[in-house]
């Protein structure tokens, strides 16, 4: 039996801040269905760093996937819709700014099929901003242009939701609406599409979060990965071994937990998933 295993979060009591033991697990949540990636978090620090500031700001909120191009990449982050009712719009998402081309920086990772990478101005090798893009393919090619397309994360869980993309008969109920540049491959998921239509998608960080109770004890609570063993584990001491406080199967959803624990001064949590 294949399984992967990857640390969502992992936190302390006194400092309630995050360590970095593994790549942060994020989300991307479609109405074809959920999309769970691995960002490398070690080896392309400030281009993750610029994906999280999005996340976290809501940026993304409301976001499309805005690009098509079945057996090559699926784009987004560059577009938004404020509202799907009424008077609509699809509108840029602001930028932060520009990041620097990272693709050297650390590991090097090849665009192959399942990858995460940034989207930039052609020719413009320092250009990535908000946007991103999943290989649909292997792309190795984007390997070598104006310094590589840098690849920041892998998708661990959902490459169904991908090969929905690479699908291109009529049966698939996705379909390509060309309206003017940059919109020109525009995924809409009706043959007479409307607003409500469009490839919508959200991104989410699994992380855990740890608040104190007055009473004692503490909860623990993150957001949990569906359908796999999320084990929610604690140490006292980073040179000691890691126990096992709870195993649960994920329900897409927030668990929270008690720990009773009232003894130790300060206490580090991590969740693993088993893939």
């Amino acid at each position: 039996m294949n399984w992967f295993c990857r640390i969502i979060g992992l936190f302390t009591l006194l400092a309630g801040s995050l360590f970095s033991c593994a790549g942060t697990l994020a989300q991307f949540r479609t109405l074809l269905g959920d999309v769970e990636v691995e960002l490398f978090d070690a080896d392309k620090p400030a281009t993750v760093e610029n994906f999280l500031r999005y996340v976290k700001s809501g940026a993304y909120n409301k976001m499309i996937l805005h690009r098509w191009k079945p057996g090559f990449v699926i784009q987004g982050g560059g577009f938004y819709v404020a509202s799907r009712s009424g008077t609509n719009s699809i509108d840029p998402i602001p930028i932060f700014g520009t990041v620097t081309n990272e693709y050297n920086v650390g590991r090097t990772f090849s665009n192959v099929y399942g990858t995460l990478a940034m989207a930039r101005v052609g020719g413009a090798t320092n250009s990535a901003s908000s946007q991103w893009f999943i290989n649909l393919a292997n792309n190795a090619f984007l390997d070598s242009v104006d310094g590589g397309f840098t690849v920041f994360g892998r998708v661990l869980r959902g490459t169904n939701v991908l090969n929905r993309f690479n699908n291109t008969s009529s049966s698939n109920s996705i379909f390509r609406l060309a309206l003017a540049s940059p919109l020109e491959d525009l995924p809409v998921l009706s043959a007479a599409p409307t607003f409500q239509d469009l490839a919508y998608a959200d991104i989410s960080l699994l992380s855990v979060q740890v608040m104190p109770k007055g009473a004692g004890g503490r909860d623990v609570s993150w957001m949990s990965v569906s359908n796999r063993p999320n084990h929610l584990e604690f140490t006292t001491d980073f040179r000691q071994s890691w126990k096992i406080l709870v195993s649960t199967n994920g329900t897409g959803k927030t668990i929270q937990i008690h720990d009773t624990d009232t003894a130790s001064s300060s206490r580090f949590y991590r969740v693993r998933v088993d893939y």
